[in-house]
């Protein structure tokens, strides 16, 4: 007989842990391993990696959460390998194979090709995906054998770099290092390139490398974390504020922070600007800390998203440094 599984205690956790998302893990099994590991009672990601997709998948605990949405917006860049000749059925290494080619493109091709998928291109979704029609996602269609009509998107690819190439050989490929903006689909843009370059292909390696300011020199994996103690685990928790890194940063003092967290707004000597992170003082001396998000506009400091007093205090009492 097994023995009773341990339940794990929950507590509040308030911070950033940017983890190097493992091969076939989703985006959730990978939060929800870091959840159990940091006995997290809230959590979120700021958007999803294939579980083919390895990478840096910023998760959001306690309070982060109520920025996480500004980091679905942000632009990502990504290293990936186009195998060419081959199609698949879900543009990736795990489709079935549903037409192969010979790769007769040239050096010089693939340059001109290349030029033409930067700035703003359309993109139309891939049926792989959990892009929602009529409340289903697209890839339950397509596990149906049903295709379904998608509106082609407007993305911005900022930078297409050709890191290495082979067009020749049994396995002939492109390595490219893409910058772009939110909503890019690097599965549906390696499909494209191929096929511009007359061969049809598919994506055989994915890595997410950065996306807004954090980049993977700065993620643990998973099992890294695991092996470190409790304490080791909480140090790896950037502070809630890391999210908020483009914004002006604005200081109150004791009676307007009490307002502003109470939503109201603030009057000052400000000028206009649409993202500010808002601090007030900390008590004992210490660094001033969060109190949330807002937007400045003649002269009156507005609330956005703001952190409740718990949220606040639990911050003070369990990680004082994350203030700083």
């Amino acid at each position: 007989m097994s023995a009773p599984r341990t339940r794990v205690q929950r507590r509040p956790v308030h911070g950033v842990l940017l983890l190097d998302k493992p091969l076939g893990f989703s985006s959730n099994q990978a939060l929800q391993k870091a959840k159990w590991l940091l006995r997290a009672e809230k959590a979120g990601h700021t958007g999803t990696l294939d579980p083919l997709a390895t990478g840096v998948l910023p998760l959001c605990f306690g309070a982060a959460t109520k920025f996480s949405q500004l980091h679905l917006d942000a632009d990502k860049t990504y290293e990936t390998t186009v195998r060419l000749g081959v199609k698949t059925s879900t543009g990736d290494a795990e489709g079935d194979v549903v037409d192969t080619r010979p790769v007769t493109c040239s050096v010089g091709e693939v340059v001109e090709v290349l030029d033409r998928f930067m700035g703003p291109i359309t993109q139309v979704p891939p049926m792989h995906s959990a892009l929602k029609k009529d409340g289903k996602p697209l890839y339950e269609y397509a596990r149906e054998g049903e295709t379904v009509e998608r509106e082609p998107r407007h993305i911005t690819i900022h930078d297409l770099e050709l890191l290495d190439l082979q067009l020749q050989g049994d396995a002939p490929h492109l390595r490219l290092r893409v910058t772009c903006s939110k909503g890019t689909y690097i599965r549906t843009l390696g499909e494209d390139i191929a096929e511009a370059l007359g061969c049809g292909g598919h994506l055989s390696m994915l890595r997410r490398v950065q996306t807004g300011p954090f980049d993977a020199s700065q993620c643990i994996t998973i099992d890294a974390l695991e092996a470190l103690d409790d304490a080791a685990r909480q140090e790896r928790l950037l502070p809630v504020q890391a999210l908020l890194a483009g914004h002006v940063r604005v200081t109150l003092d004791h009676e307007n922070a009490g307002r502003f967290l109470s939503g109201v707004r603030r009057r000052g000597d400000w000028p206009d600007q649409p993202q500010v992170a808002v601090f007030g003082p900390a008590p004992d001396g210490q660094a001033p800390v969060l109190l949330g998000s807002g937007h400045t506009c003649g002269g009156e400091l507005i609330p956005g998203r703001l952190l409740s007093p718990i949220e606040i205090q639990h911050i003070l009492e369990t990680s004082p440094e994350l203030t700083s």
